[in-house]
């Protein structure tokens, strides 16, 4: 591997993945220092490059661009999207190593993990490659002998997305591959953070195939002026995004004016439950994966950490070990396990979610503090005496701060772990079978991970309940927010 000073144009196979800027009708549009936002690495702290700064005039001109493609997109048979979505998927798998150079290189996240994401990305447009060629719609009998019921399934139509930073492959793919494999258009607005992923996949699609509008990117440091063409332009029909449940209820308000579609992948608070019968190693690995993966700054890292008592004392002194055991560093460099946090408001929200438990009575075992590393960097941190009255019970610290907390009995734990508004995703170590299903069953959330810190994949539907969301992300029933039932009474047959 490269030193971790590496430029990144240096550091790429093929520099011409490197686009800085917005993607409208097939053209890619440049910025200079001048007039565009810079974007920053976060473990160094340099300017990779400068974006265009695009507001409402740029994001209609991209609707535009998606509403003259659309009827020739949608007109394409499945198989030929299917094609071209496959083709997208192998491209990138070949440019994996490239692409990873640039989503650490803006994310930070460990090189590694990037190039894991971006074959899990890959596999999405796999996926839906197939989804999109078995939509199928049902002929169902009429209450007259003369007709019969149709249903078809059709394209939504002109859709957008809007993506987070935190992963910014997954989170392109997964909203892309569903909305094109259903004959629909796209226009997304990548976070401002990490937009190089986002227009790296793009370049890659025009390279596969994809007509001139179909997938269009507006690149922006206004968030909010995109949000509201997006939702006031009545050419959108739908809209999918993924972010914090603030943002959300905002566009979900704003969207109700054209009642326009709309899936929201929002907030999360997660518990990850361990009672007493737990593998106390496997579960240690599990938060690992569930807590300092990507500095914990995913919507599924776990938030409560909760530990049946008798298992406390082992599970503590065991992950304290293992979180002080782990490679923090510049994502570039050999062996790293974790990075930077992204930025200094998600830094200080850490600082302050250890600073709030330490006021409250809890006890530090290992971290808490900025690492010597400088920047953004965060110790991996581990935490016990967790209790209601503290931040991390009630709000998503999306940081490396594992907060445990002890609990009695089954009953117990459930309903602490339903105390929140949210509900993306559980976590349970067990191996008592019932209470697998029990506990399961009775968690208040979309998702439940069984004796595992991951859950997702492109064949499971991704999503959850209450505050973290509508709508389901992969699986095969992840293209059904793309298309609109079209019921067809067809009468007057003769017999």
């Amino acid at each position: 591997m490269t030193d971790v000073l590496t430029p990144l144009g240096e550091r790429l196979k093929d520099p011409t993945l490197l686009k800085d800027g917005a993607l409208i009708d097939g053209e890619w549009i440049r910025a200079s220092a001048a007039d565009g936002f810079p974007l920053y690495n976060p473990a160094t702290g340099e300017v990779i490059c400068y974006l265009p700064i695009m507001g409402t005039a740029e994001t209609r001109d991209a609707i535009a661009s998606s509403e003259a493609a659309l009827r020739g997109w949608r007109a394409t048979s499945a198989i030929n999207r299917s094609n071209i979505l496959r083709k997208w998927a192998e491209l990138m798998r070949d440019s994996a190593d490239d692409i990873a150079s640039i989503l650490t290189a803006e994310q930070g996240k460990p090189w590694d993990e990037a190039r894991g994401e971006v074959i899990y990305a890959a596999g999405y447009f796999d996926w839906f490659a197939e989804e999109g060629r078995r939509v199928y719609g049902d002929v169902i009998p009429s209450n007259t002998e003369d007709a019969r019921i149709i249903v078809l399934k059709q394209p939504v139509g002109v859709t957008a997305g809007i993506t987070p930073w935190n992963l910014p492959a997954a989170m392109i793919t997964r909203k892309v591959g569903p909305a094109l494999a259903a004959g629909n258009t796209i226009v997304v607005k990548p976070a401002a953070l990490t937009p190089l992923t986002a227009t790296a996949i793009a370049e890659l699609g025009l390279r596969a195939g994809l007509p001139r509008g179909v997938f269009n990117i507006v690149t922006t440091s206004k968030a909010s002026e995109i949000g509201d063409e997006f939702t006031s332009n009545p050419v959108v029909r739908k809209l999918s995004f993924t972010g914090s449940t603030g943002v959300g209820r905002h566009l979900m308000r704003q969207a109700a004016t054209n009642i326009q579609k709309v899936s929201m992948e929002l907030g999360g608070n997660s518990p990850f439950i361990i009672f007493d019968d737990a593998d106390i190693d496997q579960a240690v690995e599990g938060v690992v994966s569930a807590k300092f993966r990507n500095a914990g700054q995913i919507c599924t890292a776990a938030n409560r950490i909760f530990v049946q008592r008798g298992a406390h004392d082992r599970f503590a002194e065991a992950l304290k070990i293992r979180a002080q055991n782990v490679n923090v560093g510049n994502g570039f460099g050999e062996g790293v396990e974790m990075g930077p946090l992204i930025d200094q408001k998600g830094f200080e929200k850490a600082e302050a979610h250890v600073q709030d438990m330490l006021d409250h009575g809890a006890i530090l075992l290992a971290g808490g503090h900025a690492h010597e590393l400088g920047r953004t960097f965060f110790e991996p941190t581990v935490i016990t005496g967790l209790e209601s009255d503290m931040l991390p019970w009630s709000d998503e610290t999306f940081g490396p701060i594992a907060s445990i907390a002890v609990f009695d009995d089954e009953d117990e734990v459930i309903a602490k772990a339903n105390d929140t508004e949210y509900g993306l995703v559980a976590y349970l170590y067990t191996h008592d079978l019932g209470r697998t299903f029990r506990v399961s069953e009775a968690l208040e959330t979309g998702m439940v991970g069984v004796n595992t810190g991951r859950v997702s994949n492109q064949m499971a539907p991704f999503g959850g309940v209450k505050q973290s969301g509508l709508g389901r992300e992969g699986s095969k029933y992840g293209i059904d927010d793309w298309l609109e039932l079209k019921y067809i009474n067809l009468a007057g047959l003769s017999r």
